[in-house]
């Protein structure tokens, strides 16, 4: 196979899988929302946690786990933010990128502009390195995200529970608290293929049952992110018609498979994005092949 075949197919192999990717990005298509702000990524406004760590700051002077916790919701903002635009700008910049080199590479396929090659091939030096720039940029924004950034869904084990009743103290111990992370409590992007955060017929069915229905409660995991108990006792209905101590607090059952769908859209991209960083690296290197020895094309 020639070099200016592998400059072709190089180009190919960039143009339509950045067009699968394009189809499919999780964060342009919108099927990110922001916990927060309840807004798509695109739409976030990051400097929001910058002013309010400042007047917080400002008022009442902060402790060192108080700066934490705003730094780590500036953290947070900013990379979902970074991740959906450099989505734009490499799918954007890809898609041009093997447009016009594939153009070029097929017209010397068949003989035309032969006398064009030593600049086509500068063409596609230019444009590989910038465009594995780009898709690699993308790619750590996403790997970040996905396997250290955290959902809106409170972390459960696999029969969806993340608290336990301690008879000895009248508390409820938090399984996922952390006193160095507040979003440890909230499952991660990569975690969201599992059954708890999904759809699951043996799940559904046991949230059937009084003790774990009447024992579910999404909105005592905040609680689990500043403290390591909850304080109080939950009921439910046992099999007499009797109130019961909650054994165990559950998170609310999941419907439908929405999260598996943005589990996919993440694993998928990235792994396309990274087929997409060698092509630009062939892209690159034989076109300065070509600029170098255009008559070997």
């Amino acid at each position: 196979m020639g070099k200016g075949t592998i400059f072709f197919c190089c180009s190919c192999v960039i143009l339509v899988l950045t067009i699968v990717n394009l189809s499919i990005g999780p964060a342009i298509n919108e099927k990110l929302e922001d916990d927060d702000q309840n807004v798509y990524w695109g739409n976030l406004n990051c400097a929001t946690y910058k002013d309010n760590y400042d007047d917080a700051k400002e008022q009442r002077g902060l402790s060192d786990d108080d700066k934490k916790r705003f730094q780590a919701d500036i953290d947070k903002c900013e990379r979902r933010k970074a991740m959906y635009n450099m989505e734009y700008t490499s799918f954007i910049f890809d898609i041009v990128i093997g447009f016009i080199c594939s153009l070029l590479g097929l017209l010397h396929i068949f003989e035309v502009k032969k006398d064009f090659v030593a600049n086509s091939g500068l063409v596609g030096l230019i444009c590989g390195v910038v465009g594995f720039v780009l898709s690699f940029v993308y790619v750590i924004f996403n790997a970040l995200v996905f396997t250290s950034g955290y959902t809106g869904i409170p972390k459960t084990e696999e029969n969806g529970v993340y608290a336990e009743y301690n008879s000895a103290t009248g508390e409820y111990k938090c399984l996922n608290y952390d006193s160095g992370d507040k979003f440890a409590v909230y499952a991660k992007f990569s975690e969201l293929n599992k059954k708890q955060y999904n759809y699951d017929k043996d799940l559904h069915e046991s949230y059937d049952k009084s003790e774990v229905d009447d024992c579910s409660h999404n909105g005592l995991v905040s609680t689990c992110s500043t403290s390591e108990t909850i304080s109080g006792s939950y009921t439910y209905t046992d099999s007499s018609g009797s109130p019961a101590t909650c054994k165990y607090i559950y998170a609310r059952e999941q419907e439908g498979i929405t999260n598996k769908d943005i589990f996919d859209r993440f694993l998928t991209v990235l792994i396309l994005s990274l087929v997409v960083c060698l092509a630009n690296i062939g892209l690159a290197l034989f076109g300065f092949l070509l600029f170098r020895t255009p008559g070997d094309f």
